[in-house]
C-alpha cells in the first residue's frame, strides 16, 4: 500500500512555526512529564509520520502529540490500524464561535497559563502560551484594543518570564524571552488602538528590551513597527519614519518581501504626515513592489498576519488622502474593504473611516455622512477603540470646516456624537 503523506501533522507543524527538532524536544518533554522518564523520539521519527510511513505512533508518544498539539492523534492526521477513520465533524457555526470566543476570551487566554506542567519547561510550554497570542489576535482583530486585551498580554509576558525560572535548553529560554516581549508588544498596540499613548509606550520599551534578550529579529521588526505607529498617533513624524526605517533594516525584513512592504508602507505613512509628498509616494512603490514578491500562501507569524493587499490599499487611503489625492485615496479604501476578511471587524470600521473622510475631502457632504454611519453599524455592540474614535473626531472637525452651516453636520453630531465620544469608550 502506498504510503500518504500526513498533511495535518505539515499543517500543523507550519502554523506553529515548528521544525522536526522542536517537535521532537516538545514530544519527550510531554513523555518525561507523565511518565516520569525522558522519551525516545527522534527526528527519524517524525519524518517517518510526516512521510506517511509511520502512520499510528506508539502510545506515548501518541498521548504526548496530543498534549503538546491538543489535537486527537486522528485530528493530526494518523490512521488507527486496522480501524477506518471516521468523518470529522460539522464544523460549528460561525456566529455560535464569535460569541463563545469573545465572551470567554480573558479565560481562554488564562487557561493556557495555569495548566500543570512538569517541572522542566519545554516547546509545550512554549506552544500553550503561542496558541494565548493566537487568542490575543483574535480577540484584537474583533474588537479592536482595550484594557481587558492588555492585561491578558501583560499576564502571558508575566507566565513566560516565570518559566525562565525553571530549568529549560537555551533554545527554549530564548523562545520564551521572544513570546514575553510579543505579549508586551499585543499591550503595547492594544493601549496605542485604545488611545492610552504613554501607557503604550512603556509596554514598548519593555518589549524592545526582551526582544534583544530573545535574539529574536522577528520580534524587533513588530516592536519597530509598533513604535512608528505610536509615534504618529503622537504626531512625532519624525521618529514615526524613523523607526519605520529601523524596522527595513532589521533582518526580518531584509529576509522577507512581506516584511519589507509593511516597513516600507508605515515609512510612506509617517512621510506623508510630515508633509513629504514626495518620499512618500515614493515609499509607498517601494511598498507595493516588494509585496508583488511576497509569498502570499505560506504560514507566517501571527502578528504580520493582518498585513497583505487589503492592509496595504487601506495606508494607500490614508497616504492618499493626507498628500492631497482623495479621489486615490476613495479608490484605494473601496479596494480595500473588497479585500478584507470577513474576520477583520476593526479594520473594516477603521477603514470604512478613513473612506468617509476621503469622500469628505471631495466636498460629497452627505455620501461622507453616510459612509461614517456605517462604521458604528460595523462595531455595534462594542464600544469604539480610542483611535478610531479620534479618526471620527477628525472627520468631525473637517465636516464642520468644509460645512459650516450645513443642517447634514447638526443631524451627524445629533446622531453620533454619544456613540464616537471618549465619554463612551467602557472600561479602561
Amino acid at each position: 500500500m502506498a504510503e500518504t503523506r500526513n498533511a495535518a501533522l505539515a499543517a500543523w507543524m507550519a502554523e506553529h512555526e515548528m521544525g522536526a527538532d522542536a517537535l521532537v524536544d516538545a514530544v519527550n518533554d510531554a513523555i518525561r512529564g507523565f511518565a516520569g522518564r525522558p522519551g525516545n523520539t527522534s527526528e527519524r521519527t517524525v519524518f517517518r509520520w510526516l512521510s506517511g510511513e509511520n502512520q499510528w505512533p506508539q502510545a506515548l508518544q501518541r498521548r504526548a502529540l496530543e498534549e503538546v498539539t491538543g489535537r486527537t492523534a486522528v485530528a493530526l492526521g494518523f490512521v488507527p490500524r486496522g480501524k477506518r477513520t471516521t468523518a470529522a465533524p460539522l464544523p460549528e457555526d460561525p456566529q455560535v464561535q464569535r460569541r463563545r470566543f469573545c465572551g470567554a476570551a480573558t479565560a481562554a487566554v488564562a487557561a493556557p497559563m495555569i495548566s500543570s506542567r512538569p517541572p522542566r519547561v519545554g516547546t509545550s510550554d512554549v506552544i500553550r502560551l503561542r496558541d494565548s497570542v493566537d487568542t490575543l489576535a483574535r480577540l484584537d482583530a474583533e474588537r479592536g484594543g482595550h484594557g481587558a486585551l492588555a492585561r491578558a498580554a501583560l499576564a502571558g509576558a508575566a507566565e513566560a518570564l516565570d518559566l525562565q525560572k525553571r530549568s529549560a535548553t537555551q533554545r527554549v529560554r530564548h523562545r520564551l524571552f521572544a513570546l514575553a516581549a510579543d505579549f508586551a508588544a499585543s499591550a503595547a498596540w492594544s493601549m496605542i488602538d485604545a488611545g492610552q499613548l504613554a501607557e503604550a509606550g512603556r509596554h514598548l520599551d519593555r518589549a524592545l528590551t526582551l526582544a534583544g534578550m530573545s535574539q529574536e529579529p522577528e520580534t524587533t521588526m513588530q516592536i519597530w513597527n509598533l513604535r512608528s505607529m505610536l509615534a504618529r498617533q503622537q504626531r512625532d513624524y519624525a521618529v514615526a519614519v524613523a523607526a519605520a526605517q529601523a524596522a527595513q533594516a532589521t533582518a526580518a525584513a531584509r529576509r522577507s518581501p512581506l516584511h519589507a512592504s509593511l516597513a516600507h508602507a508605515r515609512t510612506a505613512v509617517g512621510q506623508a504626515h510630515g508633509g513629504d509628498a514626495r518620499a512618500a509616494v515614493r515609499s509607498l512603490r517601494l511598498a507595493e513592489d516588494a509585496l508583488g514578491r511576497a509569498d502570499l500562501t505560506g504560514p507566517r507569524p501571527t502578528w504580520i498576519s493582518f498585513y497583505g493587499p487589503a492592509e496595504l490599499h487601506s495606508l494607500t487611503a490614508i497616504i492618499r488622502d493626507v498628500v492631497g489625492e482623495p479621489e486615490e485615496a476613495e479608490a484605494a479604501a473601496y479596494k480595500a474593504l473588497k479585500a478584507l476578511p470577513a474576520s477583520y471587524r476593526r479594520n473594516r470600521a477603521h477603514t470604512t473611516a478613513r473612506l468617509a473622510l476621503a469622500q469628505l475631502h471631495q466636498g460629497d457632504v452627505e455620501q461622507a455622512c453616510r459612509t461614517s454611519g456605517d462604521v458604528f453599524a460595523i462595531m455595534a455592540g462594542d464600544p469604539l477603540p480610542g483611535r478610531m474614535r479620534s479618526l471620527l473626531g477628525d472627520f468631525h472637525r473637517d465636516l464642520i470646516t468644509l460645512a459650516p452651516s450645513s443642517h447634514v453636520v447638526d443631524e451627524w453630531t445629533d446622531r453620533y456624537r454619544t456613540e464616537w465620544s471618549p465619554r463612551d469608550h467602557g472600561p479602561r
